[in-house]
């Protein structure tokens, strides 16, 4: 099991804007974990650019990813303009679209600056919390599929039920996360990591106002699409505060929203999701 995410996240090139994953993180039955694609296609992305940093992303995941295999990122160098680039990446399986994304980039440069606050309201210090690992221990969830230490994040939900319990509560959830390991101080690094860590449990909050989890074998969750916005320069190492919430769920799909703070309140990256919440028989 890997030890870094940020050996998980690069990317090694093999020509002109074409690059290949080299580790993998599986989520379960051999499927990719979403966030990984995410990260390592921003990576690959920026790998094309220069002398500026990703602002926002669009991507829509197409086809599940096999663990079993590297994924080809092609990179597409739509445009370069004197103060936004703009990228499109193409993640590929057997030939196949598994993912597509758009993504722009922005020179550093000065402007208007105003942020919401962020929630004090039944926030509890990370290290009174116990992380996902522990909470899956104590939930008798001990097979490969829930180890939560494969993801090297230490991920801990605010209300302890919220990530593998199955009451109804209302579509809010907040949770601390940080990188297991210290990353370099490359901007981009971090970036990645947060696009990686932000698909965690940010589709199970569209089941909270439902009597089921996100982890029951009934169902079947898929994230549709991702998109992310960076504000603020920040760093994935340290702790930051996941709030989220999911404004609607029809049609087998969960709408969800999350804002990204650091520990001292600033606002550093927004994001929003649709994906598949389908109940299954079996």
């Amino acid at each position: 099991m890997l030890e870094k995410l940020s050996k998980l996240l690069d990317v090694e090139q093999l020509d002109t804007n074409l690059f290949r994953s080299q580790e993998h993180v599986e989520n379960y039955r051999k499927v990719l974990f979403g966030g990984q694609v995410l990260g390592q296609a921003l990576m690959a992305a920026t790998r094309t650019v220069e002398d500026r940093l990703p602002h926002s992303l669009h991507a829509y995941f197409l086809r599940p990813g096999s663990s079993e295999m590297p994924v080809i990122y092609d990179v597409d160098p739509i445009r370069d303009g004197g103060s936004f680039t703009t990228r499109r990446v193409v993640a590929r399986q057997k030939g196949k679209a598994i993912f597509n994304m758009s993504c722009s980039f922005q020179i550093d440069e000065p402007g208007f600056d105003h942020q919401i606050d962020m929630p004090t309201d039944g926030v509890i210090p990370p290290e009174k919390l116990k992380n996902t690992q522990r909470l899956a221990e104590e939930a008798g969830m001990n097979d490969p599929a829930h180890n939560q230490r494969r993801f090297m994040v230490d991920f801990r939900p605010v209300d302890p039920m919220s990530y593998f319990g199955a009451g109804v509560r209302e579509p809010r959830c907040m949770f601390w996360f940080k990188v297991d390991s210290e990353l370099s101080d490359d901007p981009i690094e971090h970036r990645s990591a947060l696009c990686y860590a932000s698909d965690m449990a940010l589709l199970g909050t569209s089941l909270q106002p439902h009597p089921i989890s996100l982890f029951d074998p009934n169902m079947m969750p898929a994230s549709l699409d991702h998109a992310m916005w960076f504000h603020r320069h920040f760093r994935a190492d340290e702790w930051l505060l996941y709030v989220t919430d999911s404004p609607s769920a029809s049609g087998a799909r969960g709408y969800c929203r999350g804002q990204i703070f650091t520990r001292d309140g600033r606002l550093v990256a927004s994001t929003t999701q649709e994906g598949l919440i389908r109940k299954i028989d079996r």
